[in-house]
């Protein structure tokens, strides 16, 4: 299956990949960034997978999203009927479920399923036994009982089943995990839950204030977004993959089960522009428990719960995706230093204030104390929003988010009424305002640099008018979205920065597929420049990159026509948003 061909289900602790023929190749549990008890994604089927469907393995010819929610339903036309398969992840009560429901459409239909359930990334073959009907599955710490409406027969380390589904006919199958010192958990209703999971998501979408002419592009970026929160603790991951490549067959691998401050900031940003605030706060509060400590121990990324040891690691026994090695679990980015996060962290503060959340004194303390580490050390080189793995350098992005951490806690006295010393945090601003115009713009092309003395552009220059750095109409900025669309354009679409042999800014071998956000920023300043109808067709060719059910990866490939990267990718989801709502 191409990464195109899976949709997402959730229960907004973990999340599973269904892929159009039916099978489940990629889950984790308990949580996101738990080790996967189905792992053909990056393997073979022998690494775990649970595939339902008609006998022959068909693609499916039709599937959707059910309304505005987040449970698939797959049909299949065959020459005997027509069959739909239900799948979703209900509300976590104690322990996380995935229900699948075959409902007879017309006529009898010959169906088949095959599991094979693998702990530790396709490592461990359980132990399965059966008891009172149903298959349990144990592997060290983790057990999975299987009820099944038919019986599953063993051999070769798998269970299989053929049955017949008639018109009308509905039959369950519920698969639950339990940590595997306890008790048997109780079965739970597939059709009870089937309803509350229903009225859950549009009870949250009943909430979303987007009325523009892409509401259902909005929406389901919107779903998709509060799909990759874990609901616990208010944390947001970028992915709920890894190592899905960036470059089909290269060593662009990368574990984006994790929260990153950036990405997590961008998405409630997202967020709240469509009103929802109970997330921002949430959020916050996760937030202010993650980096709780030394400013100068704030890290980039945590795990979901606020863990800052993620370290990276390969899985060997893995063949990767479509031979794409190494597979890797961590991420060893956690150890850069990224200073546009603090100015992404309080422009987030900022702007959950000014949508009417209330407001903390201890994150307030906390920003404070991030703002004297910015002042102290915003001069100096990191690895940037691309997380290159080259030398450090002064990336010009991340100096103007630090202007940027400066600006919003000024702006944060001005209008709320909170303390500090604003006319030095000013002169600090002016400060890193004046050195980035006269170090990371080149008057003779009339653009600004990817770093201090770099001939290169960078697409998150684009984000130079976005944060208020510049006036949309600043010639310094026409000129930089010029040598943006000259220089970066593939196909249309935006390049993160220009990848070749004699460029180490990334210090990594291959190429990469145009990265999607990058592509939505250039569509918010066509429409902040007044070229509206240039913003709306690249906006339009954006849109029907989206695959059959509306999800984005991280990027796309045009050299293959297809989507590349972890999927689906928030940092893409977030940018469409801002992007139809900047059309609107």
């Amino acid at each position: 299956m191409r990464i195109e061909d899976y949709a997402l289900i959730g229960d907004m602790q973990s999340a599973a990949l269904v892929a159009r023929d039916g099978s489940i190749d990629w889950l984790c549990l308990p949580r996101f960034d738990s080790p996967s008890c189905f792992a053909a994604l990056l393997g073979k089927e022998s690494n775990g997978h649970w595939w339902l469907g008609p006998a022959g393995r068909p693609v499916a010819d039709r599937r959707r999203y059910r309304d505005e929610t987040l449970i698939l339903e797959t049909e299949y036309d065959t020459p005997t009927g027509t069959v739909r398969v239900i799948d979703f992840m209900p509300p976590r009560d104690r322990n996380p479920d995935v229900v699948r429901i075959v409902e007879g459409v017309s006529g009898t239909v010959e169906m088949s399923t095959q599991i094979r359930i693998r702990f530790d990334y396709g490592r461990i073959v359980p132990w399965v036994r059966r008891s009172d009907g149903n298959l349990q599955a144990v592997g060290g710490p983790d057990s999975i009982w299987l009820h099944s409406p038919v019986p599953l027969k063993g051999g070769d380390y798998a269970h299989r089943a053929t049955f017949h589904v008639k018109e009308g006919e509905r039959l369950s199958f519920v698969f639950t995990w339990h940590p595997s010192h306890e008790p048997m958990p109780r079965l739970v209703s597939a059709e009870d839950h089937l309803v509350q999971t229903e009225e859950l998501w549009a009870e949250w979408v009943g909430q979303c204030t987007y009325k523009g002419p892409w509401r259902d592009a909005v929406v389901r970026s919107l779903i998709t977004l509060k799909a990759l929160t874990y609901a616990p603790t208010g944390g947001i991951v970028a992915a709920p993959t890894t190592s899905l490549p960036e470059d089909l067959g290269g060593v662009r691998n990368w574990d984006y089960r994790f929260c990153w401050l950036r990405d997590a900031t961008m998405t409630l940003d997202a967020l709240i522009g469509s009103g929802y605030l109970d997330e921002a706060a949430s959020w916050r509060a996760w937030l202010l428990r993650a980096i709780a400590g030394r400013p100068q121990d704030l890290q980039i990324m945590y795990g979901v719960a606020g863990e800052r040891r993620l370290p990276e690691m390969e899985l060997g026994w893995l063949d990767g995706y479509e031979d794409s090695r190494p597979v890797r679990i961590g991420n060893g980015a956690v150890n850069q230093l990224q200073l546009d996060v603090y100015g992404e962290v309080l422009n987030c503060l900022y702007l959950s204030r000014t949508s009417g959340l209330a407001p903390d004194d201890r994150a307030w303390s906390i920003q404070r104390e991030l703002l004297d580490y910015v002042e102290e050390h915003w001069d100096e080189p990191d690895e940037g929003l691309w997380e290159v793995r080259g030398p450090r350098r002064h990336f010009t992005h991340s100096k103007v988010m630090c202007w940027v951490a400066m600006d919003r806690a000024i702006k944060q006295v001005e209008n709320f009424g909170r303390t500090g010393p604003v006319e030095r945090w000013a002169e600090v601003r002016d400060r890193i305002h004046a050195e980035i115009c006269s170090k990371g713009y080149d008057e003779t092309r009339n653009t600004f640099t990817q770093s201090y003395g770099s001939s290169e552009v960078d697409a998150a220059l684009l984000l130079l008018p976005i944060v208020g750095f510049l006036p949309i109409d600043d010639p310094r900025v026409t000129g930089t979205v010029t040598a943006i669309e000259r220089e970066l354009l593939s196909d249309g679409f935006v390049l993160r920065y220009p990848v070749a042999e004699d460029n180490d800014v990334d210090g990594l071998p291959g190429g990469e597929g145009a990265f999607l956000a990058c592509s939505f920023w250039l569509v918010e300043v066509m429409a902040m420049q007044g070229r509206t109808e240039e913003a709306r067709e690249l906006f339009d060719r954006l849109l029907t990159l989206r695959n059959d059910v509306g999800l984005l990866a991280e990027e796309y490939d045009p050299r293959y026509g297809r989507l590349v990267g972890n999927f689906p990718q928030a940092f893409s989801h977030v940018p469409l948003i801002h992007a139809a709502r900047a059309l609107s």
